[in-house]
Formats: C-alpha cells, sequence, structure tokens
C-alpha cells in the first residue's frame, strides 16, 4: 500500500489525498465520507480496507490515523437527499465536499471506486483503491468508524431495528423489523420498494457481509 502510493509522487505532486465512502448498500441512515493526507512516505502498520478489518481493529486504527494526518475531513449526505438525487450521486457528492473541506491542498486526488467528481485539483479513481492504496484504505476506516457510531447514536432512537448490530443494513433481523414496525423516517424510501413488496429477501452470505464486519 504505501509503494502504491509513493509511486504517484512527483516534483509537483507531494501531497496525495485519499478518499473513500462507507454506507452505499444500507437502507438506513446516511453515507459518510473522509478524505485524508499523509507526508509522503508515512505509513500506519495495520491500515487495509476497512471491510477487511474488525471493528476493534478499525476502531484502534482511527485515533492513530486522525493524529498521524496532514489534514483529514469528514461528510455526509443524508437519507432524504439519498432518496432525492440517488446513492451514487450522493457518495460522489459527499467525497466531494469531504475533500473541499481539507486544511491543507492536496495535488492529487485518488478516490476508491470508477467514478470521479468535479474537483479544482486532479482526480484519479482507483477500482479497489481501499485494497490498493494507503491512504484511500485510511480513508475508508475513517468514514466506516464515523458511520457506525452514527448508526449506534441513532439505534438509541429506533432501537427495534438493531442499527447497533446491522447498522442499517439488509440483514434478516433488519427486515423482520422493517415487516413488523414499518418504516422509520430515517429509512431510505428508495431502498425498501422491493423489501415492502415481499420481493427480497437476504442470502445468508449477503447478511454477513454486508455489515462490514
Amino acid at each position: 500500500m504505501k509503494e502504491f502510493d509513493k509511486k504517484f509522487l512527483t516534483k509537483k505532486i507531494k501531497l496525495i489525498a485519499g478518499v473513500d465512502e462507507a454506507g452505499r448498500g444500507p437502507l438506513a441512515g446516511p453515507v459518510v465520507s473522509a478524505s485524508v493526507i499523509f507526508n509522503p512516505g508515512f505509513f500506519i502498520e495495520g491500515v487495509n480496507d476497512s471491510k477487511v478489518l474488525t471493528e476493534k481493529k478499525r476502531e484502534e486504527l482511527y485515533p492513530q490515523i486522525l493524529s498521524s494526518a496532514v489534514s483529514y475531513s469528514v461528510s455526509a449526505i443524508s437519507h432524504g437527499m439519498i432518496d432525492k438525487i440517488n446513492i451514487l450521486q450522493a457518495s460522489l457528492l459527499s467525497m466531494s465536499i469531504s475533500v473541499n473541506r481539507l486544511k491543507v491542498t492536496p495535488q492529487l486526488i485518488l478516490i476508491d471506486g470508477n467514478k470521479t467528481f468535479e474537483s479544482q485539483f486532479p482526480t484519479l479513481a482507483i477500482v479497489d483503491g481501499d485494497a490498493k492504496s494507503f491512504c484511500i484504505a485510511a480513508a475508508s476506516i475513517i468514514a466506516k468508524v464515523t458511520r457506525d457510531r452514527i448508526m449506534k447514536r441513532l439505534s438509541v432512537y429506533y432501537p427495534e431495528y438493531l442499527w447497533h448490530k446491522n447498522k442499517g443494513y439488509a440483514t434478516r433481523e433488519h427486515i423482520n423489523a422493517i415487516h413488523s414496525f414499518g418504516p422509520c423516517p430515517l429509512h431510505r424510501k428508495t431502498f425498501l420498494r422491493k423489501i415492502l413488496a415481499g420481493e427480497f429477501q437476504p442470502s445468508f452470505e449477503y447478511e454477513m457481509d454486508s455489515p462490514e464486519n
């Protein structure tokens, strides 16, 4: 990962921002994006794609990332805006906002995925970037930890959906709660059509993978 980022460094590119989002798939809550910049060559052992790390490991790495970063920022787009502009556009918007909130100017932005957003800085989309790039992986951890904490706080107000466990993803327990209690104001209505029509059932693999550990 460290070597992957280093190959983008040039005389004109000294600071690289990694950008990633968390929460594209859940049925409720916001999508959260994070941007982070480190000094060239800096590395934190153990940083990896947030999806392959346990929640405990992400929580351990989170303060190390924040304290070591040259600059970092976070942006969240609400469930209502997701319904209005769709999840892809909401994800790109949240990533764009997070970059604009950085207090240090990067010369290059590495974005997880295959889409980019308009920016005053050069951007580069990296497919599976959170598994390749150190700065993108670090951003994925910031975004994931932030979003998980949001969903745990929201679970206090809507305990029937067990968001403290499933983080809003389409697990069997979450779907059963929607059928029993109906959707709440924080659900993404455009994500519920098949569920409310009884046309969607999660597989065992989907249940295990969706909350991203």
